[in-house]
């Protein structure tokens, strides 16, 4: 008289590992978005660097102290192409000595690039 015992993980075992992978990624998550709104923000800082340059050029050739941002970006323009990184809207016209203001940096974020 032979029986088959079954071996399984009990319940407690499965809950157990449940709250483990949860406390994991409860310390994980935050971790990954501060990096991600840290990647944004340098996305977006590295994008006012490249039109506070294309304005500063335009200026120096043209002899003006205003330019607007049709006039800086295009494709045959100083900057090619502004890829947005978290949905901001960068200013329409651009003064000679006043900072660049980038608001609505993933909807809360407003970021400045003084000259």
């Amino acid at each position: 008289m032979s029986t088959s015992q079954r071996r399984g993980f009990t319940l407690v075992e499965i809950m157990i590992v449940v709250v483990i992978i949860g406390m994991l990624a409860a310390m994980a998550i935050p971790g990954f978005q501060k990096v991600r709104t840290s990647s944004q923000d340098k996305a977006v800082l590295n994008n006012a660097r490249q039109l506070a340059a294309a304005a500063d050029q335009y200026m120096m050739e043209n002899g003006v102290s205003f330019v607007s941002y049709g006039n800086l970006v295009g494709p045959t323009n100083y900057v090619k192409i502004i890829n947005p990184a978290a949905n901001e809207s960068y200013p329409d016209s651009y003064t000679q000595g006043v900072t660049i203001t980038v608001s609505g940096v993933a909807g809360a974020r407003t970021i400045t690039y003084g000259l």
